[in-house]
C-alpha cells in the first residue's frame, strides 16, 4: 500500500512540474524577472542587450514611466513607453546584424546620458539615452535617434 502511495505522489509531482514548465514554455523567462539595474552601467547594458539583442526580461522594469523615444527623420515621430515596450517584447529573441558601441556623454550620481550607436551595413543608427535613478534602481527616461 505504501509503494503505491508513494507512486501516485511521484506521478503527480511529475504531471504537476510536466504541466507548469509547458505553461511557460521552452526556455521561457519571465517577462517580470527582476534585473539588476542598482547602477546605470547595468541598466545601459541591460538596455542594449533589450534593444539589439532581444533580451525581454525585465523590459518593463527598464523603462521609467514618463519615458518617451523620439525618432529624428523626415517624418519625426515620437513613441510612448508603452508603445516601445509592446514593440520590444514583440522582437524578443530577436538579434540585431550590427556592431554596437557605448560612449558616456555626462554622468552624476543621479543622470547619465549616453550615445549608443549601431553600425549596419548601408546605415548607422544613433541613440542618445538618458537614464536617472529611481529610488535605488536607474531607469531609461529618454531615448532620442537619428540615422545616417
Amino acid at each position: 500500500m505504501k509503494t503505491l502511495v508513494k507512486t501516485f505522489a511521484a506521478a503527480a509531482l511529475i504531471a504537476i512540474s510536466t504541466f507548469t514548465m509547458a505553461a511557460e514554455g521552452p526556455g521561457s523567462t519571465s517577462a517580470k524577472a527582476n534585473v539588476n539595474l542598482s547602477t546605470a552601467d547595468f541598466a545601459l547594458d541591460h538596455y542594449v542587450a533589450v534593444t539589439t539583442e532581444g533580451e525581454s526580461a525585465g523590459v518593463e522594469q527598464l523603462f521609467a514611466e514618463d519615458f518617451n523615444q523620439k525618432i529624428q527623420a523626415s517624418n519625426a515621430q515620437n513613441h510612448s513607453r508603452n508603445e516601445v515596450v509592446k514593440s520590444l517584447k514583440k522582437q524578443k529573441g530577436e538579434k540585431l546584424n550590427c556592431e554596437v558601441s557605448t560612449d558616456i556623454l555626462e554622468e552624476s550620481t543621479d543622470y547619465m546620458v549616453a550615445k549608443v550607436t549601431l553600425k549596419f551595413e548601408n546605415f548607422t543608427k544613433t541613440d542618445l539615452v538618458t537614464l536617472e535613478r529611481v529610488g535605488n534602481n536607474w531607469k531609461v527616461s529618454k531615448s532620442v535617434n537619428s540615422y545616417k
